[in-house]
């Protein structure tokens, strides 16, 4: 467990806009009630800009209602 957790601290976590771009370091979304979906940086580059929009219109969408909100099928991050 400890291992996972040091991979995942490595890694460069980012922000995707609900338009499919990149939008720069997790954590910096101005909106702290609804922020933006983070993916480690390579999971971000592996998708199509369509696909990192839609994983981050279905975070804003439900995330108003629910803290935790699962990717899309092709964002998943496995580990």
């Amino acid at each position: 467990m400890a291992g996972a957790l040091a991979k995942w601290r490595k890694e460069k976590w980012v922000r995707i806009g609900t338009d499919g771009s990149i939008k720069g370091e997790c954590g910096t979304s101005k909106n702290k009630k609804n922020p933006d979906r983070c993916l480690p940086l390579k999971k971000a580059q592996s998708l199509s800009k369509a696909e990192r929009a839609a994983t981050a219109k279905k975070k804003k969408k439900e995330g108003k209602k629910k803290q935790f909100v699962k990717n899309t099928k092709k964002a998943n991050v496995k580990r």
